[in-house]
């Protein structure tokens, strides 16, 4: 009879966990029968070139493919060098997911899930500025590159009173941009500028960041069924692993997994 009582609790408990984890909702997530996945090699904590093959590569590729799994639909990798291309791509419904920074400017054009990476924003300056700490940043007659649409574009134009931005192509463009102009700082993905310190001489970060970044999927306006079944995947991705062991499986350091959402 004990046993019994045990066999009825667990069925009950898998009946409601069937009731409560949304459906898929493939109409919604890849409406023309594949997922269209936007993987910007612009951040390089989310996606890469595999240097072998050429192929993307990084924790956003491993996460389209596992969602285009369940939904036993086949994938398709949309490439772009910068996030304001992706946005652009969201908002016109050109893809069906993306890996962005939450931002309110970005949340006007896409449903967003919550974070499930955190990633810091750093400063690059010459080993000769006299800027020494983020708080010194902000001063006039200091010209500050950043990637043009990236999350340090969008909260950098809020939050700088006196310092002037400069818009370089794409993020992995800064640095480049900040020695050919002969600019003050760069601003970007700190791992992005620790690469750049080591590969172009006489520059330095400047110590902690000025920014955390929470990178969650989004996908286009519209589609709210799968925006909560993306918010249910992402937090079982977080809590299963999956997302660190991507993090890890790819080489990728200084990026943290987002807390559990609600």
């Amino acid at each position: 009879m004990h046993g019994l009582w045990w066999l009825v609790a667990l069925a009950a408990f898998a009946l409601t966990a069937c009731a409560t984890a949304p459906p898929a909702p493939v109409a919604e997530l890849a409406p023309s029968g594949k997922l269209k996945a936007a993987i910007n090699f612009g951040n390089p904590i989310l996606a890469m070139k595999d240097a072998a093959s050429g192929e993307p590569r990084g924790v956003s590729v491993d996460l389209s493919r596992e969602l285009g799994r369940r939904l036993g639909v086949p994938v398709e990798l949309v490439t772009f060098t910068s996030a304001g291309k992706v946005v652009e791509a969201v908002r016109d419904a050109q893809v069906d997911i993306a890996f962005v920074a939450i931002d309110p400017v970005r949340g006007a054009d896409m449903l967003q899930t919550p974070p499930y990476v955190i990633i810091e924003g750093a400063y690059l300056v010459r080993n000769d500025s006299p800027i020494r700490r983020n708080e010194e940043v902000d001063q006039a007659g200091n010209r500050v590159v950043v990637g043009n649409g990236s999350a340090y574009d969008l909260y950098l134009s809020r939050e700088l009173k006196a310092a002037r931005l400069v818009k370089a192509p794409t993020s992995p463009a800064v640095s480049d941009v900040m020695v050919a102009q002969n600019l003050e700082v760069a601003a970007g993905v700190k791992q992005q500028l620790e690469a750049d310190a080591k590969r172009l001489p006489g520059l330095r970060l400047l110590p902690g960041r000025f920014m955390v970044i929470n990178q969650a999927m989004g996908l286009p306006k519209g589609r709210e069924a799968g925006a909560r079944y993306l918010e249910s995947f992402i937090e079982e991705m977080k809590t299963s692993g999956f997302v660190a062991q991507a993090l890890a499986r790819h080489g990728i350091q200084g990026a943290a997994v987002a807390p559990p959402g609600r």
